[in-house]
């Protein structure tokens, strides 16, 4: 199957280079920190804005984030809105991109959740007032699992999500459901695979990389997830009522 660039893709295509362009300019050069603004902070945050729910996604922190989630929304979002329509295909677009945001910080909220439960409140006060310095000067962190506490709360407040990426796995699982013995070929090895065989496989490894949630690993894999399973829902509720395999 040919990619095709459709007029959402195209669309999509170059809102998501020029905010790549365009904040990465203007960050470089004072004008506006595009990472404080635009991208997604969490709620709990003194840098959330309503707004971040929607900018964030057109964001990307480098040149190999945006050059894999746009090579993939041409593979997999033109032959999608060729079946589906324009109105139906934003649609799920957004959705998972929301969906990926919704599972990623219920997840984060009960972990944070049970990190606090752990902890008595003057360890966890000394967490919120003093942060990194605490462990720098090695005040009450005997304990290593606390400094991992600190690493938590951190992220709370100074975290950020940015990427299309969500919805990409939204498109990726749509795809594999909708052409599943299209056969696809990964860079990395270089063998056809079916896209019903290769999309699981990939939910799985997603999966593994969540739970281990290794130092040193800032991709957000649940958000890949949430927007693949919202994907899935939304594709069942169309399935049964018989909507969303429909052109407008």
């Amino acid at each position: 199957m040919s990619p095709r660039i459709t007029g959402v893709v195209k669309h999509l295509l170059i809102i998501n280079v020029l905010m790549f362009i365009v904040s990465n300019v203007f960050t470089a050069n004072g004008v506006f920190d595009a990472n404080t603004m635009l991208a997604l902070h969490y709620p709990s945050s003194e840098f959330f804005k309503p707004y971040q729910l929607v900018t964030h996604f057109f964001m990307h922190g480098d040149f190999m984030h945006i050059l894999f989630n746009m090579f993939a929304l041409v593979m997999f979002g033109g032959a999608l809105e060729a079946i589906w329509g324009e109105k139906k295909f934003l649609f799920f677009y957004f959705f998972c991109a929301i969906g990926a945001v919704g599972l990623t910080f219920t997840i984060n909220h009960f972990e944070f959740a049970h990190a606090m439960s752990m902890y008595s409140p003057e360890q966890i006060e000394l967490v919120v007032r003093e942060g990194q310095d605490a462990i720098a000067k090695n005040r009450n962190f005997t304990d290593p699992d606390l400094a991992a506490l600190n690493i938590k709360y951190y992220m709370q407040q100074h975290g950020r999500m940015v990427g299309a990426s969500g919805a990409i796995f939204g498109l990726l699982l749509a795809f594999a459901m909708k052409f599943p013995n299209t056969e696809l070929m990964l860079l990395f090895f270089p063998v056809p695979i079916k896209a019903k065989y290769f999309v699981p496989v990939l939910m799985f490894f997603e999966l593994q990389m969540g739970m281990a949630d290794m130092a040193g690993d800032n991709v957000a894999h649940f958000a890949h997830l949430g927007g693949a399973l919202f994907g899935f829902l939304l594709l069942l509720y169309w399935r049964k009522y018989d909507t969303g395999f429909r052109k407008n």
